[in-house]
């Protein structure tokens, strides 16, 4: 399954997402966790040394080797460089897949171990200094929407994305290529104001979506979030003593997270495994053509010189059975 954890920045998406992570490996899950916020908090949050951490290869920095990857013999694609971030598959593109050793990984992913096993994990890369002034941040994530457009996992397989804040992601297609959104919200108004705005937005793209309450306190918090959410409020999270020792570099055993918080990961879980059956492969490639046609038309085309409608696959349907080239 694919997974996104959304929210304001501040909400704790970071360490719920992290949170799930741990509790898929320590479940003996295969996972791929992603770090599509730049801010680049995910490897901290699942252990690593900050050093560590800053020494993650980024896959903005590989995007010509992901792209060359991905194109395959894909004769729609005149070039890699023709690619752009929503460039969908076809016949003849490579697709990755959870379970497999690649060239892409082999560049942008490293293992973590965690208690109980472990996990790959790729970043965005921060935005830098030289990034000031002349990039927009969307072009870090941009490598992270071309992966998932071309990434196929059965059940029992899981991609977890931490997403950037807010509601940034619907500049582009991304939020349509995941099976359910764990949207993270504080028991607030401002809390509650980017699921109203993620709500509106993805109405009309069949998005699954859940609020993951967090930081509540008391039956006042847990009213207020379900007058707000009301069938979306999945399930609320507390105070961890947990989380705390872990937010200063000293987790204990995954296994004494507080029953209830254990509790709530169960709950995510099994709301990620049940959208596998409601699965609309069609739709899903459809969408990924529609945002793929959106922006040729607004800045693509311009910018490659090329038609970049040709490189929709009418035929194609991305799914589990599809076999990639060679």
């Amino acid at each position: 399954m694919k997974i996104a954890f959304v929210g304001k920045g501040g909400s704790g998406k970071t360490t719920l997402s992290s949170l799930f992570i741990r509790h898929l490996a320590a479940a003996g899950a295969p996972v791929i966790a992603v770090d599509a916020d730049i801010n680049q908090h995910l490897g901290a949050a699942l252990g690593l040394e900050e050093a560590d951490s800053a020494a993650l290869p980024a896959l903005g920095e590989h995007l010509p080797l992901i792209k060359d990857y991905l194109r395959g013999t894909n004769p729609r694609i005149a070039s890699a460089e023709t690619m752009i971030k929503t460039t969908p598959p076809g016949e003849g593109s490579r697709l990755l897949r959870v379970r497999e050793d690649n060239p892409v990984y082999d560049a942008c992913a490293r293992p973590v171990e965690l208690d109980g096993g472990a996990v790959r994990l790729m970043v965005t890369g921060p935005f830098s200094d030289a990034d000031l002034g002349v990039a927009c941040y969307h072009s870090k994530t941009g490598a992270v929407e071309l992966c998932l457009n071309h990434l196929v996992d059965g059940p029992d397989e899981y991609v977890v994305v931490d997403m950037t804040a807010g509601s940034d992601s619907f500049a582009s297609g991304m939020f349509t290529r995941f099976d359910i959104t764990f949207l993270v919200a504080e028991p607030t108004r401002k809390g509650v104001s980017v699921y109203r705005q993620y709500k509106e937005y993805a109405r009309d793209f069949g998005v699954a979506l859940k609020v993951v309450g967090n930081k509540v306190q008391g039956p006042d918090d847990l009213d207020f979030l379900r007058t707000e959410a009301g069938d979306d409020l999945l399930v609320t999270v507390g105070h961890s003593d947990w989380v705390r020792a872990m937010e200063k570099g000293r987790p204990p055993r995954f296994e004494l997270l507080e029953e209830p918080n254990r509790q709530a990961l169960r709950l995510l879980r099994s709301a990620a495994d049940a959208t596998y059956e409601l699965r609309d492969r069609e739709r899903y490639t459809r969408q990924m053509a529609h945002f793929h046609l959106k922006n040729a038309r607004s800045w693509g085309n311009e910018r490659t010189g090329t038609d970049l409608a040709a490189q929709v696959d009418p035929a194609f349907v991305l799914g589990e059975n599809v076999t990639a080239s060679a």
